[in-house]
């Protein structure tokens, strides 16, 4: 197995990036290899700084850099040498089977769709984010950001991803899929989710247990829950902000530590047909680690094939 890391992306690169991925290699099994993109100089001399051995990795030059301030769309054919660009051309030709970054991830998810091709029968990819609930297991969260505006089929959809995703990479046989809503009763909300719940209510496919108000996110009610991106976002940067502010107020707590986005990395991009994850741009060497070492559960678990037969 080869996973390939953006080591360009993020606020911390590249010294980030190459530091987690020698974290990452030493819990990785031996015959995985890790594909180093980005400027092979930097590379090789930030490895040598931290007395490995460069042979040890594989380095493919791409000394581009797509900022934070690149136009998402425009970015990979403006910078077809760029570190997420050559990744993604890698990860397309299936040189690496997975595609690791903490860059931009409106290009990511461009990429996604356009490089790599979103699998026939989704409507739109999504991404998600792993809360802690307060029983100890923790709840995917899904779409946080990548579809602002969503339909009730598309939430329907995000429905069977997210419980594709927690069956096969987190190992619940049978997730509890709840929609995030104002109310528990089915005709509450807005035309979006009521229209969503009747879809998800209906269907087989999913073990829908019903609406799930805000309050009760972090209560362990639902393995998966579901939103459109817009609400999605709004829930993520809010548990992300009180985090923060607990720690500048200096109140330690072990359940709230659990909200460091360090421990879980990053996250896979839903309904592509490659193994594409997306780390937070703000990720230090221990969080760069750790998406490294979701990308191999992620390329582990088969996630895209179950995907992809699941939809067709």
């Amino acid at each position: 197995m080869k996973i390939g890391i953006d080591i360009l992306g993020g606020d911390f690169a590249p010294e980030a990036n190459i530091s987690g991925a020698i974290l990452a290699k030493k819990e990785l099994p031996n015959d995985v290899r890790l594909v180093l993109i980005g400027d092979r100089e930097q590379i090789s001399s930030g490895l040598s700084s931290f007395g490995e051995n460069v042979d040890d990795y594989e380095i493919v030059h791409a000394p581009d850099v797509i900022t934070m301030h690149d136009h998402p769309t425009r970015a990979i054919p403006q910078k077809p040498n760029s570190s997420i660009a050559v990744g993604f051309d890698l990860l397309a030709s299936k040189e690496i089977q997975a595609f690791a970054s903490t860059g931009n991830t409106g290009a990511m998810l461009v990429g996604s769709i356009y490089k790599i091709n979103t699998i026939p029968g989704i409507i739109r990819p999504c991404i998600t984010s792993t809360l802690p609930a307060i029983d100890g297991t923790s709840t995917i969260l899904l779409d946080v950001g990548s579809n602002a505006d969503c339909k009730a089929d598309v939430l329907y959809q995000f429905a069977v991803l997210g419980a594709l995703y927690s069956k096969n990479v987190y190992g619940i046989e049978n997730p509890r899929v709840a929609l995030l809503n104002i109310g528990e009763e089915e005709t509450k909300g807005n035309l979006l989710t009521v229209a969503a719940h009747k879809l998800m209510a209906e269907s087989d496919n999913i073990n829908f247990i019903g609406n799930l108000e805000g309050r009760d996110i972090f209560f362990g009610k639902a393995d998966v829950i579901v939103c459109d991106g817009y609400t999605g976002n709004i829930v993520l940067k809010e548990a992300e902000g009180i985090y923060t502010l607990m720690k500048k107020r200096g109140i330690q707590d072990e359940y709230f530590d659990r909200f460091n986005y360090e421990n879980y990395g990053g996250t896979p991009i839903l309904g592509v047909k490659g193994n594409v994850i997306i780390g937070h741009g703000m990720s230090n060497d221990i969080a760069v680690k750790n998406m490294i070492l979701h990308s191999y559960e992620v390329v582990k678990s088969g996630l895209a094939s179950r995907v992809n037969e699941a939809f067709n």
